[in-house]
């Protein structure tokens, strides 16, 4: 639910847009409202899972994303349902870290971890995906606001699931709430997302992106110092001692960054250049959430527990780095079949070897009343690294797209914006290159030995 709620509502805004009758700034407060409480909240979310007994934070998670995704269909202008969409970010950085401490903490055989994590990498790294084949189909057959209203549905199986399979809490440690470090935390996280989601429209060099940008480090690096002198921290630094998890982090960082970024591009280029209609265009997608699949039963499944994780991981990024390279030779006459397809499978089959085992390692070891804590910063890498990456590759394209129309009148405007969608496409291969060369050298973990 959270992963469709990344980008369900994308295909869906310009159907929004006509209904509700907003600007096209309005159009990116929708998508901006979810992720800046989401990322902002993620550490807060993940201490009060701690806290509260995951039962009891998924319990209330579910039922006030439920309410805020009720609240978001039932819009009837675009403050009502900004203000909807940041309630689905609040709770959703309540679940997103509670349900992957439920995973971490519930498996410890060797396996069945191995298991889950494939599982939970499939739809962490094909959510997004489905999401824009979901959202195609709702918005073109039923309505926009049914993207909003399936999570309604969705939150009903859960919880009905969770009472018979999600064990009660039990021995739960009473501690304060770090509210200094809460605020700190909230506030450095959401300037840094708002920044960074602010520089694909006004630049990387305007004030609008440098001062929230600016503020964001300052507030996170008092953070950092006052989490070092506080009796119950939000965050304990000591979490960051394992080398394996820092490069774990990193790695799931970089890949949502790239994938997010290829999501953004082809959807525009499926769409404007390709003139495909929305369902058409989710369904293209489709083949990469597949194949993401795929790749983690049949390889992570298997082999998390049996080899070290980089073995899975280094060629999963390089894969995926070469899917990106496939992509820069995209032109205005390509076709799906040969010139997209091929990219989005192998894509696939690289982010299935990735997102388990990274997921697993950067969770591994920690401490039971810690895991939500770890599962957030997990989560915040995620966001923090999806919304950095689709901001500057998003002004890599802006800006490529410029220069290649600079001083040539004859240059169609076509071929200037696919031209922006290969460079970016480039600079993400080289980001996912550089990922797999980090992750080789910073996850040294084997878990056939417990030192992952």
């Amino acid at each position: 639910m959270i992963a469709l709620d990344a980008t369900v509502m994308n295909v869906a805004l310009p159907s929004a847009q006509a209904d509700l009758g907003f600007s096209d700034s309005g159009r990116a407060w929708v998508i901006t409202a979810y992720t800046l409480a989401f990322g902002g909240l993620l550490l807060i979310g993940g201490r009060l899972s701690d806290l509260l007994g995951r039962r009891r934070a998924l319990t209330i998670g579910l039922a006030g994303f439920a309410l805020a995704s009720g609240a978001a269909g039932l819009a009837r202008n675009l403050a009502e349902l900004v203000a909807a969409r940041a309630a689905q970010g609040v709770f959703g950085a309540l679940l997103a870290p509670t349900v992957l401490g439920l995973v971490s903490v519930t498996f410890a055989d060797p396996r069945l971890r191995a298991k889950a994590f494939a599982v939970f990498g499939a739809i962490a790294g094909g959510g997004g995906a489905i999401g824009l084949v979901l959202g195609g189909l709702l918005t073109q057959t039923l309505s926009w606001r049914w993207c909003c209203y399936v999570n309604i549905a969705l939150v009903a199986v859960v919880l009905a699931g969770s009472r018979l399979l999600v064990p009660g809490d039990r021995g739960i440690r009473r501690e304060r709430l770090d509210v200094v470090g809460a605020v700190l935390a909230t506030g450095g996280v959401t300037a840094v997302v708002f920044g960074a989601s602010q520089a694909a429209t006004s630049g990387w060099a305007s004030m609008s992106t440098l001062a929230p940008g600016a503020g964001g480090v300052i507030g996170l690096a008092l953070f950092g110092l006052w989490e070092a002198r506080v009796a119950d921290p939000l965050l304990p630094l000591g979490l960051f001692a394992n080398r394996n998890r820092v490069g774990a982090v990193l790695t799931v960082a970089c890949a949502v960054a790239g994938m997010l970024a290829l999501f953004l591009f082809l959807t525009y280029y499926l769409q404007s250049v390709l003139g495909y209609g929305p369902l058409r265009a989710g369904l293209a997608f489709l083949p990469l959430s597949l194949a993401v699949a795929a790749a983690a039963q049949l390889i992570s499944a298997r082999l998390t527990h049996r080899v070290a994780p980089r073995t899975l991981i280094v060629p999963g990024l390089c894969g995926a780095g070469l899917a990106m390279a496939l992509l820069t030779r995209l032109t205005p006459d390509s076709h799906y079949a040969s010139g997209v397809l091929p990219a989005l499978l192998l894509l696939g089959a690289g982010m299935g070897c990735v997102f388990a085992p990274a997921i697993s390692v950067a969770t591994a070891d920690a401490p039971p009343r810690q895991a939500g804590v770890v599962a957030a910063v997990v989560n915040a890498g995620q966001q923090i690294g999806g919304s950095l990456g689709v901001a500057v590759l998003n002004t890599v394209a802006t800006s490529a797209a410029a220069g290649f129309l600079a001083g040539r009148p004859d240059r169609s405007a076509v071929a200037a914006v696919v031209h922006g969608y290969t460079t970016a496409t480039a600079w993400a291969a080289a980001l996912l290159f550089l990922a797999a060369l980090a992750a080789g050298l910073l996850i040294t973990g084997n878990p056939r030995k417990g030192n992952q």
